[in-house]
């Protein structure tokens, strides 16, 4: 099978998400990599994780004409399958290339295996992650996804395979909207999606000044602090760190869960965490049945120890 992945960069670097891709599309076949509107220098950085990259070189400022310009690198190149990051602006390319190729598209998918009957099955949560699906694409173009940061780890780097130039020939009634400004948020500042290490905050965190454990503990493991929905409507932290299914979805190595009861809404946004860790006074809290590890008491009596031990282990 031969699949393509879009690298998604941000500041001149490709995403950690999209080079995860690089894993599953070298499992089903052969990979070129496609970035676009980057230096030589990072396309050849990008080369260092194994898979050939293709490097659009031209005015690809906005989704118009990255649409456009990708749409004729997958007319050249007929690959089987196309992925994406589930980043907001891939969960806007793949649709609209689907589209134009009257193929199907899947959304928001943790796995992307081959199988003999329908080539590639993709599964994802569905029902607020209570369940998976499994889903298969039917037709003769090609298929479009995108993958959810933290479901794949990235290949290792070594020698760089080769990279190949192409000039975008993006016409000017392709490009119906353009990027103007730039403004740096507080929501680009948060990186969850990114974070290795997340503590995250919930009600039972009590009050803001209870909440200042969480983002103590954070701090001290070099982490990064997330909230539930009460949290956020208390005040405590802003939007920009709620998880769950009207917030981030994410998949940290190690979720610290804090004062958080479980709830779906929330869990479904941390459910590709590699190791869960729950604290709550409610031994029959939801939260304990995903939990890898179980802290049954009060989170304001045992995070001021926690934090207390890992400053001592660090010095």
């Amino acid at each position: 099978m031969n699949t393509i992945v879009y690298l998604e960069t941000k500041e001149g670097k490709p995403l950690g998400g999209s080079l995860e891709l690089l894993t599953p599309a070298a499992a089903l076949g052969t990979v070129t990599a496609v970035v676009a509107g980057v230096s030589p220098e990072v396309a050849q950085e990008a080369a260092g994780y194994g898979a050939p990259v293709l490097l659009l070189e031209g005015e690809l400022g906005c989704d118009d004409a990255l649409v456009a310009a990708l749409e004729q690198v997958i007319r050249e190149k007929h690959p089987d399958l196309v992925l994406f990051a589930a980043t907001q602006t891939g969960k806007d390319l793949a649709p609209r290339l689907a589209q134009r190729f009257g193929s199907g598209c899947v959304t928001d998918a943790t796995a992307v295996e081959g199988d003999e009957t329908h080539k590639v099955v993709f599964t994802r949560p569905a029902y607020g992650g209570t369940i998976l699906e499994k889903l298969a694409l039917t037709g003769e173009g090609p298929m479009f996804a995108n993958v959810r940061t933290g479901s794949y780890s990235r290949p290792q780097t070594g020698a760089a395979a080769p990279v190949e130039t192409m000039a975008a020939a993006v016409a000017e009634d392709a490009v119906r909207a353009k990027l103007v400004e730039t403004v740096t948020e507080i929501t680009e500042l948060v990186n969850l999606e990114g974070a290795d290490v997340i503590v995250a905050g919930g009600r039972g965190m009590v009050d803001a000044e209870g909440f200042k454990l969480v983002e103590e503990l954070a701090q001290v493991l070099g982490g990064v602090v997330g909230a539930s929905r009460p949290a956020i409507e208390a005040g405590w932290v802003s939007r920009a760190h709620q998880i769950g299914q009207s917030g981030k979805i994410v998949a940290p190595t190690l979720y610290i869960a804090c004062g958080i009861s479980g709830a779906m809404q929330h869990i479904s946004g941390a459910l590709g965490s590699k190791y869960i860790v729950a604290i709550n006074k409610d031994e029959d809290a939801s939260i304990f049945d995903v939990a890898d590890v179980g802290i049954v008491g009060d989170v304001k009596e045992i995070l001021p120890l926690m934090i207390q031990e890992i400053r001592k282990k660090n010095g």
